[in-house]
């Protein structure tokens, strides 16, 4: 590669590097949505529940009667409490998570964890291609690595989708407790990550491609050799 061009390259790969630890820790995390219920006794302790791909987390939160006659969920989930995480039923059999069990479907939990797991898988291959493309005369590997990047975001917000359409049924039901949610830190993780992987997965699509001729009558194999 060129000079310019190796250094387009790095730059690129620098931010796609950005990309792949926000998704690695949206996919390694616990904080996607925070779900809160109704409130029904106050001075008293309720108990809210944030998760991710993989875990639940349930918090029990003291709630104080501040506006009397006003319904309000149980948080924010920032309040000091008790905590426990577990991994869900159908990831760990021996976990107890029957609380996610009952207001969610399974099919939607397994669905996010294994498109982030296809997610997880292209980024890898990626930077594997990227890191031999520096060596001498293997810059043809950029194009594949920049697709991998490309198929990684998609992966990525697919499974933002499927999650958010988890969360969206969960608060609909009427066999849950729920009345509130928000989507917590992880979730913006991973549309910050799909929005990195799949610009610059282009990006560095472009860059790879040869060079442009310059003349009307130059064509791409005439053009002079970039090694």
């Amino acid at each position: 590669m060129s000079e310019g061009k190796t250094l387009k390259v790095q730059v690129t790969f620098v931010i796609i590097l950005i990309g792949v630890a926000l998704m690695f820790t949206a996919v390694v995390t616990n904080h996607w949505a925070v779900l809160s219920p109704k409130v029904e006794k106050y001075n008293d302790t309720c108990e809210a529940a944030h998760f991710g791909l993989w875990q639940l987390c349930t918090k029990r939160i003291y709630i104080q009667e501040d506006e009397p006659g006003k319904e309000k969920g149980c948080g924010p989930i920032s309040l000091p409490g008790e905590h426990n995480c577990s991994y869900f039923k159908h990831f760990a059999p021996g976990e107890n998570s029957e609380i996610f069990e009952v207001t969610t479907q399974r099919e939607y939990s397994i669905s996010a964890a294994a498109i982030a797991i296809f997610s997880v898988g292209f980024s890898i291959i990626g930077t594997l291609c990227v890191l031999l493309s520096f060596r001498k005369k293997m810059d043809y590997l950029l194009r594949p690595a920049s697709m991998f990047y490309t198929f990684s975001g998609l992966c990525i917000i697919i499974s933002v989708e499927v999650m958010r359409q988890s969360v969206k049924r969960m608060i609909d039901s009427d066999d849950t407790v729920w009345i509130e949610y928000y989507y917590s830190w992880s979730f913006a993780c991973a549309c910050a990550s799909f929005v990195l992987l799949f610009i610059c997965g282009i990006v560095l699509l472009f860059i790879s491609l040869p060079r442009m001729p310059r003349n009307p009558w130059e064509t791409c194999m005439d053009a002079e050799p970039e090694h």
